[in-house]
């Protein structure tokens, strides 16, 4: 398919499944960028909390199977694959809908391997006319309301040019390799976001029981190489202790999963990998996992310490060394 049919296939129907934290600002965004003579459909559970996007120019769709008999574009922004998959069975499914080519843009946070399985799948069951490009996101609540979210693509090229003017309404889309690649690169930075996240809990946590302002010193870290969104966006829910979630916590076990998924399939090790998996394991075992991400701070000022060593005289220590 050349970039000219790209283009021409925008203003056609784009549909909307998610509308919840992230997929409702993203929708405004796209009624806001989309070129005149776009239709865009949503649909929910719960259509009265869809009212301020049918206000803003959107579509209501009573069922799934309705909103993919309209729309060349089918973007769903759901917590897993077994969302998803309730989303496409039955006969108000949205796979019962497709009867024209639709390509299915998954925005959601998943396992690589099973979603190309899922692929293959509706594939087969629709005769090919059902494709699927993955497209999930980072940039939170904040780069889903601003536009301004990294969108890490993968898929066929043909399937990806269509798709990526209407993700563009949203942020940067990048496209990253065949289907599965953008649910990889996903998989990596919440592995950074993770580690990022531990380190500065445990930094924070250090510095006041050292009797630090742990504000002033987050502050400060901000301009230097210890920098980062991640510190950007958590420093208030660390200072203040609000954990009032923008995403939660216990998503963070599943994307981490996937991580290790492709590290196995990659043959990589991954040491810091393997401890933050058992760290997020053990605060949704706490209970925590519905609190933001932030929440590791409270985990890690709560836990328990095991008991230091007693201190060794330096002396004594020398002596160790010198008589090896």
């Amino acid at each position: 398919m050349s970039s000219q049919r790209a283009v021409q296939r925008f203003p056609g129907t784009v549909g909307v499944i998610g509308l919840g934290a992230m997929g409702a600002p993203m929708t405004h965004n796209l009624l806001r960028g989309a070129p005149p003579g776009t239709r865009v459909l949503v649909h929910g559970r719960t259509p009265a909390r869809l009212a301020p996007l049918v206000d803003a120019g959107a579509h209501l769709a009573a069922t799934p199977r309705i909103l993919a008999e309209a729309c060349d574009v089918v973007l769903v922004m759901l917590p897993d694959l077994p969302q998803l998959e309730a989303l496409l069975a039955g006969e108000d499914g949205l796979v019962a809908g497709v009867s024209e080519p639709t390509i299915l843009v998954v925005g959601s946070s998943v396992s690589p391997g099973e979603l190309r399985t899922l692929a293959s799948r509706v594939a087969k069951e629709t005769e090919g006319l059902l494709r699927l490009v993955d497209a999930p996101v980072s940039g939170g609540v904040e780069g889903a309301g601003a536009g301004t979210l990294s969108i890490m693509v993968g898929g066929a090229d043909d399937d990806v040019r269509v798709v990526t003017p209407v993700l563009a309404t949203m942020g940067t889309p990048v496209h990253l390799g065949p289907l599965g690649s953008g649910e990889v690169a996903k998989a990596c930075n919440q592995l950074i976001v993770a580690a990022t996240m531990t380190a500065i809990a445990e930094a924070a946590v250090i510095a006041e029981r050292a009797g630090l302002d742990v504000d002033a010193l987050l502050t400060l870290l901000r301009g230097g190489y210890a920098g980062s969104r991640v510190l950007e966006t958590k420093q208030r829910a660390v200072v203040t202790r609000d954990y009032t979630p923008s995403g939660a916590a216990r998503f963070m076990v599943k994307d981490l999963a996937a991580a290790h998924e492709e590290a196995a399939r990659t043959n990589t090790r991954t040491r810091q990998l393997d401890l933050l998996r058992e760290l997020f394991d053990d605060v949704v075992a706490a209970g925590l996992g519905d609190d933001d991400l932030a929440v590791v701070h409270r985990y890690v000022a709560e836990a328990p310490v095991a008991e230091a060593p007693a201190a060794q005289d330096p002396a004594a220590s020398r002596a160790q060394v010198d008589n090896r």
